[in-house]
């Protein structure tokens, strides 16, 4: 009688497992005819064209990249978000830009490209005892002290060592043309970094004017409405805009963004179209692609504020798909992993495929707060990024030889339909990723 229950069981069991990996060939099969590689080659290919002219932020490139986004929204067959008339979710950025920057340490003047000021107000300080003097030593870490000073939100004048030029030069690039933010520019500290040597500070004084401006943005949405979890969200999202045109390199100074992020916004419409095709969705999907990321995440900053979080159960940033990764083929890695149980979900619904997820590998480079998920997260969403990009040794990331050329299609053919098949039982309201505590991100 044992034998023969051990017997029915191992029978049961190997039903079980035939089911699965059945159903896995089934979705995989299923995956592979409706996203095609051809397919994919088209929409990157038009994306990352020279004629996006690097798709920056306020130019007329990331113009044309948002009406063939819209069109393939279209073509897809998406609904507009609630209350939006079109594609297009529309807001404003306040840009603050130092138009005269002065600073004299001990009765010496400080080159106006060793200034870096971050404020919303204009700066007139004359030994001023409120503001602290704060040095950062050859001893320390600049990229640290950055960081902490800014979180800090205390007004500072910030002397910088020179053995830290190179950070501050990628500061001075980075702020230099002034800085971002989706309130109207009002109070704030004030902060000015100074790069030099400098042993005692007796005296000094800093002026600086400047000018504020409002400026249009817009991220492009589009979503399917849930069968029957209409009020519960699952978003797919990555950054459509990029650095625009740079120093010329080789008679090339088009940024065209091939992989960062051509290749996710790719993705995004591709699975837009494919689960529109299968339309059997629980549960809401929105499509977003958004804007300024790569001037501080504002678009995905604003759309943070615009949904209830509460509602969302996951979302899926698509960042820089395009080679493979440091695992090999049929491979990606997820940013902040441990956060929540989103990977292990993702996986499970990947057995019997021969694609396999893994936790970020360059924890170093604080991935997860450089892209678009970091907005949903800190207001508690289980919002990762996925990518398969080797940033630690990438000699294309942001420069004008990421093109088209040097990625692989079939490796951001492979990722999506992995994408598209490990959020299935999301989708289907089946399985809801742990909540990241908002605490947790900073």
């Amino acid at each position: 009688m044992a034998i023969n229950q051990s017997k029915m069981m191992m029978k049961k069991t190997l039903i079980a497992t035939a089911l699965v990996l059945s159903s896995a060939y089934g979705f995989s099969q299923d995956v592979n005819k409706l996203i095609k590689e051809d397919d994919v080659r088209k929409v990157i290919s038009t994306l990352a064209d020279d004629n996006m002219q690097g798709r920056a932020t306020f130019t007329p490139g990331i113009e044309k990249a948002a009406q063939f986004i819209e069109g393939e929204y279209k073509k897809a067959g998406l609904e507009p978000l609630p209350g939006n008339a079109d594609f297009r979710q529309n807001f404003k950025m306040t840009h603050v830009t130092p138009v005269k920057l002065q600073a004299s340490i001990n009765g010496a003047d400080v080159p106006a490209d060793h200034i870096v000021a971050m404020s919303n107000s204009t700066i007139n300080w004359a030994n001023n005892a409120d503001i602290p003097v704060i040095k950062v030593g050859a001893d320390q870490n600049f990229q640290t002290e950055f960081r902490n000073i800014r979180k800090n939100g205390k007004s500072a004048l910030v002397l910088v060592d020179p053995k830290f030029a190179d950070y501050f030069s990628r500061i001075h690039n980075a702020f230099g043309k002034g800085t971002n933010s989706l309130k109207p520019a009002e109070g704030g500290p004030q902060i000015v970094f100074v790069l030099g040597t400098f042993d005692d500070v007796k005296s000094y004084t800093v002026n600086v004017e400047i000018k504020s401006e409002q400026l249009p943005l817009f991220n492009v949405t589009g979503m399917i409405k849930g069968k029957t979890k209409p009020d519960e969200y699952v978003i797919f999202g990555g950054h459509y805009d990029h650095l625009g045109i740079l120093k010329p390199m080789e008679g090339d100074s088009i940024a065209n963004g091939a992989d960062d992020d051509a290749s996710g916004t790719t993705a995004v419409i591709t699975l837009a179209k494919y689960f529109k095709k299968l339309n059997n969705n629980a549960r809401t999907i929105i499509f977003v692609a958004f804007t300024a990321e790569e001037i501080g995440e504002y678009g995905s900053q604003y759309f943070a504020t615009q949904v209830d979080p509460q509602k969302v159960s996951a979302m899926f940033n698509i960042e820089m798909i395009g080679k493979a990764s440091k695992f090999g083929e049929n491979s990606a890695f997820i940013t902040g992993y441990e956060r929540s149980d989103f990977g292990k979900i993702l996986q499970k619904n990947l057995e019997g495929t021969q694609f396999k997820f893994y936790p970020d590998p360059y924890t170093e480079q604080n991935l997860f707060y450089r892209s678009d998920n970091a907005s949903l997260a800190r207001v508690g969403v289980p919002a990762h990024t996925i990518s398969t990009d080797q940033i630690d040794i990438d000699k294309y990331y942001h420069t004008v030889k990421d093109e088209l050329s040097t990625l692989d299609v079939a490796n951001i053919t492979s990722t999506i339909r992995a994408i598209a098949l490990s959020s299935q039982t999301i989708i289907a309201g089946k399985d809801t990723p742990t909540r990241i505590p908002p605490a947790t991100v900073n």
